[in-house]
């Protein structure tokens, strides 16, 4: 049986990426998971993950959580710089 570290490892996403959708569309993580592993592989899904950490940003800024801010730009680096199939995320 697969445990969700296991998933993680499977799916091309961090955790911090995983928790950056679960919280930007409201689910349980492995939900999230599966929802970011599935828009990988679509031609426009890296895009859509990049909106949604660029908004988990914006919610974190003008709710002043100085080190959710920090984490979710940490998050955004590293998945523009894992990512770079996207010509937006260059």
């Amino acid at each position: 049986m697969l445990c969700f570290e296991d998933c993680v490892a499977l799916s091309g996403l961090t955790e911090d990426e995983i928790d950056a959708i679960a919280q930007h569309e409201h689910l349980p993580e492995i939900v999230a998971l599966e929802l970011g592993t599935y828009l990988l592989h679509q031609p426009d899904g890296t895009l859509k993950i990049r909106r949604m950490i660029l908004d988990d940003i914006a919610n974190a800024e003008a709710s002043g959580n100085a080190e959710r801010l920090l984490i979710l730009k940490a998050t955004l680096r590293h998945f523009v710089d894992t990512h770079p199939d996207n010509p937006k995320n260059r």
